[in-house]
């Protein structure tokens, strides 16, 4: 870990200094991502468990996948099944993933590329590692984002974003302690290439150990970050975070992370940085359909039964 990367960070556009008359935002919450399965049993953490969904609104859910290394004949991922009402969005660090869709969409996703899916109205797609990791085995590590979409865009045609490696759009810290890389939404005045419906930024940021990162960020966008590894610190009242730990901020207009001066076993500290503007509908989720009502969500398992969230293609 990380796939993108650059020999000296230097040569990337720097973040630009944070207003000193500022907002800095403080910290609500630090919760520890419990472990579990996913799919036909790969491991993952849970990393908005036991957090008020209201606090992550605009966002649902989110996997941790991995960060484990296969043996050869152990790689796994999931059966076909449906999705509707919102967006998955696959960003794969280490390792690579197949995804296949009832729309035609699809292809690999490898080694710090995102696979960007809006299921809108429904669709059907299947996650698996190809058969060469399979035989291989391998490092396979990263995370599933599921992105809500306001009651207006959730019968939206399916569409699918294949956002590969070299398109993220790389930014530093002024002095060089720490690699942002922007998957979507503006981040500091630069945009990733991720196409959102729901208003959103998505950032994976690198810090060496002693780093500080310190982010404008829009004041009406939530503001979370997650760690995927190592150790550090968030808020102005640098609050303690370690690997497969969620931070919630409140209310302001920056976000401030620092690596722990000494980092083991990686080498930097490795955090997910995402916020968006909230949706504020009513939320009914169930399985794989998000939608406002109950009703809503028997429709979709209704119309998953009877074929009308498309056909599984052939081989």
């Amino acid at each position: 870990m990380p796939a993108v990367t650059v020999d000296d960070p230097l040569t990337l556009p720097a973040v630009g200094p944070v207003d000193p008359a500022a907002a800095a935002r403080p910290v609500v919450s630090v919760t520890t991502a419990p472990a579990g399965f996913e799919g036909l049993g790969f491991p993952v953490r849970r990393a908005f468990a036991g957090v008020d969904p209201r606090q992550l609104d605009p966002f649902v859910h989110m996997d941790q996948m991995g960060e484990v290394e296969y043996a050869p004949g152990e790689p796994k991922g999931t059966d076909w099944h449906p999705h509707r009402g919102f967006e998955t969005v696959t960003y794969m660090i280490d390792g690579t993933f197949r995804h296949q869709d009832s729309t035609g969409g699809g292809g690999l996703i490898t080694d710090g590329a995102t696979q960007w899916m809006t299921a809108g109205q429904g669709i059907l797609h299947i996650e698996a590692p190809p058969e060469e990791l399979v035989a291989t085995g391998g490092l396979f590590h990263g995370i599933q984002l599921w992105v809500n979409l306001p009651a207006a865009e959730k019968w939206v045609a399916p569409r699918y974003q294949d956002i590969q490696a070299g398109k993220v759009t790389l930014l530093r810290s002024p002095d060089g302690g720490a690699l942002v890389r922007v998957i979507a939404g503006s981040v500091a005045g630069a945009s990733g290439p991720g196409v959102t419906h729901t208003p959103i930024a998505l950032a994976h940021a690198s810090l060496r150990p002693g780093a500080e990162l310190q982010l404008p960020w829009p004041s009406e966008f939530n503001a979370l970050v997650y760690v995927l590894a190592g150790d550090g610190t968030v808020g102005p009242e640098q609050r303690p975070v370690k690997s497969g730990q969620l931070a919630v901020f409140g209310t302001g207009d920056s976000i401030t992370v620092r690596a722990a001066p000494q980092q083991a076993p990686t080498p930097d500290l490795e955090v997910l940085i995402l916020g968006g503007r909230p949706i504020r509908e009513p939320v009914a989720w169930q399985g794989p359909f998000v939608m406002n009502t109950r009703s809503e969500l028997a429709q979709a398992f209704e119309d998953y039964q009877a074929g009308r969230m498309g056909t599984i293609p052939r081989s």
